[in-house]
C-alpha cells in the first residue's frame, strides 16, 4: 500500500508500507487478514453505479428522473422521518469524525446505500448532506449561472426577481435543477416546522455558501467577502418561490425518489 485507504471489510485503514489485497474485477480492497470474512463471490459493480469521491452532481444521479441523487434522498427522508422536532436542524453541527465517516462510507456503496436509520445523532444525517454538497467540484448553481443567479436576487422588484429566478432555475442541468427543486421543498418543510426554529433567514446563511457559493472554484478573499450575504440572498429568494414551482420538477415521477 502507498496510499493509505480503509479496508472493504472491516473499515479500519491499511496502513503506508502494508501488503494488501485487491480484486482485479471489482477493486475490493483488504487486510490479508481480513480475508477470510470477504464474500466468495465478486461481481464487478457497474461503472455507473461506482460513485467518484468527488465530482458534479450529474456524476451521482440516477439515469431516470427526477435526477435526485440517491445519498440526497435518503438523507431528506431520514431528517424528514424523526428530524423535524429537533432544535437548530442544519444549525447545529454533528459529530465531525462521523459525519466523515458516513459520508465516506455512502460514497462507497454508490447506488445501494445503508440504512441511516442506525445514526443516532440526526445531526449527522444533516452533516453529511452539507458535506456531500459542500464536496462537488461546482456548486448546485454553477460556476457559469452563479452571476445570473446573483443578479436575478437583486432585483428589487419581488415580482420581477421571482420571473428572473424561475428563468435562471430552468437553465441548469436536469440533475442539478431537479436537486435543488428537491432540497427547496425539503427546506420549506423545516422552515414551516415551529420546532426546528429555522426559519427562512436562517436556513439561507446556513445554505447560502453551499448551494451556492462562487463563481470559480478558487474565489478571491474579495470575492469571498463580497459572495457571502448575497448567497444568503439568493437562497432565501428561491425559497420564497412557491412550493408548486418546485413541485414540478419532481413530481412527475415522486415513486423513483422513494429509497430503497
Amino acid at each position: 500500500v502507498i496510499r493509505p485507504e480503509p479496508c472493504c471489510v472491516c473499515g479500519s485503514r491499511i496502513r503506508f508500507g502494508k501488503t494488501a489485497i485487491k480484486c482485479c474485477q471489482c477493486q475490493l480492497l483488504l487486510h490479508t487478514k481480513c480475508r477470510e470474512q470477504c464474500p466468495s463471490l465478486c461481481t464487478p459493480r457497474p461503472h455507473h453505479h461506482a460513485w467518484p469521491r468527488e465530482g458534479v452532481l450529474a456524476d451521482f444521479a440516477p439515469s431516470t428522473p427526477p435526477l435526485v441523487p440517491t445519498l440526497v434522498v435518503q438523507c431528506v427522508t431520514e431528517v424528514e422521518a424523526r428530524g423535524l422536532t429537533e432544535t437548530g436542524l442544519y444549525r447545529v453541527p454533528g459529530a465531525e469524525q462521523l459525519v466523515r465517516e458516513w459520508k465516506r462510507k455512502l460514497l462507497r456503496a454508490g447506488g445501494a446505500l445503508p440504512a441511516l436509520s442506525s445514526v443516532t445523532d440526526i445531526h449527522v444525517v444533516c452533516g453529511v448532506l452539507k458535506d456531500f454538497l459542500r464536496g462537488l467540484k461546482e456548486p448546485l448553481v454553477t460556476f457559469s449561472l452563479h452571476p445570473a443567479f446573483l443578479r436575478a436576487a437583486d432585483i428589487p422588484d419581488d415580482s420581477a426577481s421571482d420571473t428572473a429566478l424561475r428563468h435562471v432555475v430552468s437553465k441548469l442541468p436536469p440533475a442539478n435543477r431537479d436537486t435543488l427543486a428537491f432540497l427547496m421543498l425539503h427546506l420549506l418543510r423545516v422552515s414551516h416546522s415551529p420546532d426546528c426554529k429555522m426559519d427562512v433567514f436562517n436556513l439561507s446563511r446556513v445554505f447560502g455558501p453551499t448551494l451556492v457559493g462562487h463563481s470559480s472554484a478558487n474565489p478571491t478573499p474579495l470575492a469571498v467577502m463580497e459572495d457571502t450575504p448575497r448567497q444568503c440572498k439568493v437562497v432565501a429568494r428561491l425559497l420564497s418561490l412557491p412550493p408548486d414551482f418546485w413541485r414540478g420538477f419532481v413530481e412527475t415521477e415522486q415513486e423513483n425518489l422513494v429509497p430503497m
